[in-house]
């Protein structure tokens, strides 16, 4: 209170507050919304009823507060993490515009999209079979199946069928025979072949091949060879038969048909010996002359 009665103005408020004048105050001069967007004070008289809004966007805007203009939705990571998530606006007011892309191009918006996922694509079957994933659409895994190309029938789930089985790989045949197996699928187990070099042949099995004992001639000239057991490969059951003497026969191997008594001099000297016959049945009929 001065001289004369007057209450005198206290100036200390204007020090402070500057933009204070007759009971104005701007309160957008200290920036308070921050960059990137634009602030109004209405009503200058009023404290706290300043506005910031957006300059990204003029919709979005708060009273007595910075507005929350930007908001990258792929920060939360909603694609998961084999996707690419993508978020074009990055406003408040664009929620859900974000879009989740496959390696393979699918996309969804504002959601994880469902990927196809074709265990197909890298072979796992190999050469010969052929490979369906039923499920792919559904990013269902191991659930492939090989089919094999030479026998529909013959299928593995998650990993390559046993397409392929030479039977003849174990020599089913035996030595001997010739074995073939046209197929060599699993689906076609027992059509091998087994063949004798005598054109014998038997499907599934060993042949019963013939061996001919007498083939090769083992009773000699003047003899006749007979293998009465060829047909059940029974070997050596062959027999020799002279010519000359039927009575005269051995088995595996050439008979004595011939001998001459007379090779031994039975008549002594100064005789002469004479055998006709000259076999082993005609033993004793040699002759001596004087």
């Amino acid at each position: 209170q001065g001289s004369g009665g007057l209450i005198e103005p206290d100036t200390s408020l204007l020090q402070k507050h500057p933009n204070i004048c007759l009971g104005t105050d701007d309160e957008c001069a200290s920036s308070p919304c921050g960059g990137g967007q634009t602030c109004n004070d209405p009503d200058k008289t009023k404290s706290g009823d300043f506005e910031c809004s957006c300059n990204s966007d003029k919709s979005i805007k708060e009273t007595g507060a910075p507005a929350m203009c930007t908001k990258d939705e792929c920060a939360s990571n909603p694609c998961g993490g084999s996707q690419t998530c993508d978020d074009p606006v990055k406003t408040v007011s664009s929620i859900g515009d974000f879009t989740c892309e496959c390696a393979n191009g699918v996309k969804t918006t504002g959601a994880a999209a469902t990927c196809e996922t074709d265990e197909c694509a890298t072979s796992p079957c190999g050469n010969g079979q052929t490979c369906t994933d039923p499920n792919k659409a559904s990013n269902k895994l191991h659930d492939f199946e090989c089919v094999c190309d030479s026998d529909s029938s013959i299928k593995k789930v998650d990993g390559p069928a046993t397409c392929d089985k030479d039977e003849c790989s174990s020599n089913p045949c035996g030595m001997g025979q010739t074995c073939d197996d046209p197929m060599k699928t699993v689906g076609s187990i027992g059509d091998f072949t087994c063949e004798c070099s005598n054109g014998v042949k038997s499907t599934g099995t060993s042949a019963t091949c013939e061996t001919d004992e007498c083939a090769s001639s083992p009773c000699g000239n003047g003899q006749t060879c007979t293998d009465p057991n060829k047909a059940a490969n029974k070997l050596h059951d062959f027999e020799c038969v002279c010519d000359s003497d039927m009575s005269i026969k051995k088995v595996d191997g050439p008979a004595t048909c011939d001998k001459d008594e007379c090779t031994t001099n039975p008549c002594g000297n100064g005789q002469t010996c004479d055998d006709p016959s000259k076999t082993v049945g005609s033993i004793g009929d040699f002759t001596c002359t004087c």
